[in-house]
């Protein structure tokens, strides 16, 4: 009878396959045992366990092939204990799912065209849909659904890139200079799965330019929240970046950022600009002021959602007149500033609480204003600092049970403080 005969073989570094995975990691744990023999043995083990753990770090980035292989059905552990997870771990560079290119583009590549409104919508795709985190997984436009991978599809790349070669398709600027659709990036390339990190910078919340809004790919699923500049952690080692294929769009389309003119919109114009405004006044929250969808000619209905999206931003008077100007339509291209709130149950479209303004909740104020905030803070559960109930005057009690509402937000600093902004009574009267 003959003796089946066992090799030895030693794993491809690039492999992800389960047993690969399992083999490197089983060579990797080996390296504290003694060994006996000639010395070129111990060169040679040396040399596997080195090149072992060179291909976990280079062939799955933040988290090693083990975490890329993930748990297989009779596949043994080489151990009992789990893996430590990193905070914000992400798969390797690849292909879109069922094919394509990957690695950094070449010098002579041509990157595909796109627009901040492009990056920001395409970013508001995952978010509505609520994508659960994974590096493993991949989402049905064949993104793998981890932060790397999220912006990858937000910039429209083709490939699953990771942190570490998100760079090579953009060009570094100042944190001063950012806009809509550009990227806050840490890589730590000593330890990839230690922070590294990235988001999508969706337009700052503040005048102080402490906070910003940020798209991001986290657990437990997309998400867009208010971000302290840069980051909640590491904050001082992220680096701004713009992808190198952004494109001002074509005005002539339809789709650019440039605003056309106040000319172009008001009683009696008829053009493809007061189409595309209502088009984006649509999916900014307006539909229900269409009856019957919008068009290029400028009816009232175009002024009333126009009217409820500056008013959403905390303006008043002349600056949410219902004309769109500079400013709104910036925030209309790209995507960014606040959504019309829904109507109030049993009210019109236009019953939303307009922000008056921060002069009116100082100390020494007393007003109608502060009664109504300190009503609503009763209503929505953080009056707990109220001795004898909310009244006009501006006091203590107010500023406290204000911070608690900012605080039960996530905001700390400055943008706790206790003192109402357009964000905060956003928020309240939502």
């Amino acid at each position: 009878m003959t003796v089946p005969v066992f090799e030895e073989y030693e794993p491809a570094i690039d492999c992800t396959c389960a047993g690969c995975a399992v083999q490197r990691r089983t060579a990797a744990r080996a390296v504290a045992v003694r060994y006996g023999g000639h010395p070129a043995a111990h060169g040679a083990r040396r040399a596997l366990v080195l090149a072992t753990a060179a291909g976990v770090v280079l062939s799955c980035g933040a988290t090693g092939a083990a975490a890329a292989a993930g748990p297989t059905a009779g596949v043994p552990r080489a151990d009992e204990e789990p893996d430590p997870v990193p905070a914000t771990p992400q798969g390797e560079t690849g292909p879109l799912k069922g094919g394509g290119a990957s690695g950094p583009p070449s010098d002579n590549a041509v990157l595909a065209k796109t627009t901040r409104a492009e990056i920001i919508n395409r970013a508001k795709k995952w978010v509505a849909a609520k994508v659960p985190y994974s590096m493993e997984k991949y989402w049905s436009d064949g993104y793998r659904q981890d932060c790397s991978g999220y912006v990858s599809m937000a910039w429209n790349l083709g490939t699953n890139e990771w942190t570490g070669s998100l760079a090579n398709y953009a060009t570094r600027i100042a944190r001063a200079d950012l806009q809509p659709g550009d990227m806050l990036l840490f890589h730590n390339p000593a330890d990839p799965s230690k922070g590294s990190h990235v988001t999508i910078f969706g337009g700052w919340t503040d005048y102080r330019r402490t906070h910003y809004i940020a798209y991001e790919q986290a657990r437990p699923q997309t998400r867009k929240q208010s971000t302290p500049m840069a980051y909640w952690n590491n904050s001082d080692r992220y680096i701004a970046y713009r992808y190198k294929g952004l494109s001002a769009g074509n005005p002539g389309s339809g789709s650019g950022t440039a605003f056309p003119g106040a000319g172009q919109f008001g009683p009696g114009a008829n053009n493809a600009h007061v189409t595309r405004l209502g088009e984006m006044l649509v999916e900014r929250g307006g539909k229900r002021f269409y009856e019957i969808g919008p068009g290029p000619v400028w009816s009232a209905a175009d002024r009333r959602a126009t009217q409820a999206f500056q008013q959403a931003q905390g303006w008043k008077g002349a600056e949410a007149d219902g004309i769109p100007g500079p400013d709104t339509w910036r925030l209309l291209t790209t995507g960014t500033g606040r959504d019309i709130p829904p109507a109030a149950t049993g009210g019109s479209p236009n019953t939303s609480v307009a922000f008056p303004g921060r002069g009116y909740f100082q100390p020494g104020q007393s007003n109608s204003h502060v009664d109504r905030l300190g009503r609503q803070l009763v209503k929505k559960g953080y009056g707990k600092h109220y001795v004898s109930g909310p009244d006009p005057r501006w006091t203590e009690a107010d500023r406290r049970n204000v911070e608690a509402f900012q605080r039960a937000q996530g905001w700390r600093g400055s943008a706790a403080d206790g003192y109402p902004g357009p964000e905060t009574w956003r928020r309240l009267f939502a």
